[in-house]
């Protein structure tokens, strides 16, 4: 015995200091049902970011768009990318007029100056990618559709898009160029809408961006004419003032102008670089 504990008292205080200490040194672990042990999640692991990001995107970039919309929401489970597609114009409107978003991607200058002239951008408009225009008519074209001249035939039925939209907008300097007066028979409020009247068979031919005449696939023929290159659109991006999940959105919006995300656009015909 030993002075004011016995010897037996020593070593039972001894192991349990020692198996307190091993308890605080071991792992964090979780007791399953099974009586198996599973580590908890770290940091690390979590999600990086995560909510909503809400995209107004021109209608153009429909597809591009949601394929990235999925590859970006592959990478980050926590988030979900939500897009309205729609004549940059509207969109834009849509911006001023408070409606709420994180990115808004024009296809044009022009509209994006709306957004941006109202203080409504975070930052300075990015171009990433540019798109030039492609007449398009229905497959097997049963007009006979050559060339822009056909445009200005009033036999032809024709449709494009509304001159205060950014394909109008491009088509009318495309007709200033090669010194055409097309006669519409139709005035669509984006490009998406003059693409489905030829897909339809309702119109002999439309002016459209290249990477619609793509999406569409075999419905579709596209016809190339040499004043396009006096009408290539620039698309600029940029994060608005008031986007409610910024960081996540901005998160997006390098993934857009990553290798990867413009290998996607430029695959779906627009022109990077």
């Amino acid at each position: 015995m030993t002075n004011g504990m016995p010897r037996l008292g020593l070593l039972a205080l001894a192991s349990g200091l020692a198996l307190g200490l091993a308890a605080c040194g071991a792992d964090n672990t979780e007791q399953g049902t099974d009586g198996s042990s599973a580590a908890e999640p770290s940091v690390s692991e979590q999600p990086a970011f995560e909510g909503d990001v809400v995209v107004l995107a021109a209608a153009s970039l429909t597809e591009s768009f949601s394929q990235l919309g999925a590859d970006f929401q592959a990478e980050n489970p926590g988030v979900t990318v939500i897009f309205s597609f729609g004549a940059s114009s509207a969109l834009a409107q849509q911006v001023v007029s408070g409606a709420p978003g994180d990115l808004f991607a024009s296809a044009s200058p022009t509209t994006m100056a709306t957004v941006t002239d109202a203080g409504l951008a975070r930052g300075e408009p990015v171009v990433f990618v540019r798109s030039r225009l492609q007449i398009a008519v229905p497959a097997g074209n049963p007009g006979g559709i050559t060339g822009l001249a056909d445009f200005a035939d009033a036999d032809l039925t024709i449709a494009l898009c509304a001159e205060e939209v950014p394909c109008g907008a491009a088509a009318a300097k495309a007709f200033a160029a090669a010194g055409i007066t097309p006669a519409p028979d139709t005035l669509e409020q984006d490009v998406k809408a003059a693409l489905t009247k030829v897909e339809l068979g309702e119109v002999d031919a439309a002016l459209v961006y290249r990477t619609d005449v793509r999406a569409a696939a075999d419905t579709v023929e596209g016809i190339n004419f040499p004043e396009s290159g006096d009408a290539i659109n620039d698309y600029p991006i940029v994060l608005l003032a008031d986007a409610p999940n910024a960081e996540a959105a901005q998160a997006f919006l390098d993934y857009v102008l990553s290798d990867g995300g413009l290998q996607v656009l430029a695959d779906a015909g627009f022109e990077t670089g």
